[in-house]
């Protein structure tokens, strides 16, 4: 309020003492009234704005075009989805340390991996059921196959040994579990496949009646291989660099096979691979089969090995797969909390496309097709199950 409205004011009361006095109350009641009509202002206006706001609101929900609302919120949806995956499903079922999910490529592995293991095991079935493979895919429940099957009875385990696979690791997995040794690195290279001392009893050295009981209530596996590429290491392992703790391949079983199927006689150099072709794919190499014991195992197929279609098998590994089959099968045996796999090399399981086509380069078609004859039916339908048949573990040459 100003000068002039005060002396306004004391005129108007006339007394200047009753003015002042008089005027002070006008003063502080005026600037109450102010005071008051500011905030009602002050309210009305956050009343007005928090009102157009409120309607915008509605104008907005209620006219937007529904496609673009759809097509913006999709990926909220996709958000929220992935948060329950990453949150609830491991508290629900926790994963050891060394196989928590590392991102979206394992999140999809991880729920691929027991359709995958269903599909081969169908497969499988489906193969065992044809009649007109009988004769490849069936074979007796043998001691010849019963000395392949080692057991962990302390964890109900059976596991079919298939030479070229990393059996070897699998057989240290097993030594641990059976408390001969407390870890997979304390194992010594001699002590693996010395069944004297590795602690792993065979499925043959039990009755008739603990055989059967076994077969039927134990966690049974075994791992295949593409089985031309697993030739290929075969022949490689036993007969080029052939280890000085195996002599009799180098000087008992490559002299068989040379004097049997080598072609040109005056040839003097060592087993080619040619002949060992040879005397795969030939029908009746059973003959020397018997003649070299089980010293066959790191090349007969897969079914002479594990009776697949006799024996039901809980889980069939891949070897070109394994760094996904390893920690599927010790979960599904209920084992991957006391011991894990051994590290896997970066790209030591990938299939070789280029060395199994260098390898067959050399070998007549004639030669190929029958020993295509012998496995096709055998190893890539009824055991590189759920693969890709063309370049990816199951090589198709015709």
């Amino acid at each position: 309020m100003s000068k002039t409205d005060l002396l306004l004011m004391f005129k108007l009361y006339g007394s200047e003492k009753v003015g002042i006095l008089e005027a002070t109350k006008i003063f502080i009641w005026l600037m109450s009234d102010n005071m008051h009509h500011q905030w009602l202002l002050l309210a009305a206006c956050f009343w007005v704005i928090f009102m157009f706001m409120v309607a915008s609101k509605f104008i907005t929900l209620t006219f937007k075009d529904p496609d673009g609302y759809g097509a913006k919120q999709e990926p909220l949806i996709l958000t929220a989805v992935t948060k329950v995956e990453e949150v609830h499903v491991p508290e629900e079922k926790p994963w050891p340390e060394e196989f928590q999910p590392t991102g979206k490529a394992f999140s999809e592995n991880l729920i691929r991996q027991p359709l995958v293991h269903m599909e081969r095991l169908e497969l499988l079935k489906n193969v065992c059921r044809d009649t007109a493979l009988r004769n490849l895919s069936h074979t007796a429940v043998s001691k010849f196959v019963l000395d392949r099957i080692f057991v962990c009875d302390k964890h109900k385990i059976l596991f079919c040994q298939t030479p070229k696979v990393g059996n070897t690791q699998w057989k240290k997995v097993l030594i641990v579990l059976n408390g001969v040794f407390s870890s997979i690195e304390e194992i010594p290279e001699s002590i693996v496949h010395d069944h004297e001392k590795n602690g792993l009893p065979r499925l043959s050295s039990f009755t008739d009646a603990e055989i059967k009981k076994r077969l039927n209530l134990y966690f049974k596996f075994f791992i295949v291989r593409d089985p031309f590429e697993r030739l290929i290491s075969a022949f490689k392992d036993k007969f080029v660099h052939n280890p000085r703790f195996e002599p009799w391949y180098r000087h008992e079983i490559a002299p068989g096979i040379i004097r049997k199927y080598r072609k040109n006689r005056t040839e003097t150099r060592g087993l080619q691979f040619e002949d060992f072709v040879r005397y795969l794919g030939d029908p009746n190499h059973r003959w020397l089969d018997v003649q070299f014991g089980d010293h066959i195992i790191h090349w007969v197929t897969y079914v002479e090995l594990c009776a697949p279609c006799e024996i039901t098998y809980s889980v069939i590994g891949h070897h070109e797969t394994l760094e996904d089959d390893a920690p599927y099968i010790l979960k599904a045996a209920g084992i991957d909390h006391l011991v894990s796999y051994p590290t896997i090399p970066p790209g030591i399981t990938v299939y070789n496309k280029t060395k199994v086509e260098r390898y067959f380069s050399g070998i007549s078609k004639r030669d190929i097709r029958r020993l295509y004859a012998r496995f096709e039916e055998v190893d890539p339908k009824s055991t590189c199950l759920g693969a890709n048949f063309k370049g990816s573990g199951c090589p198709l040459f015709f």
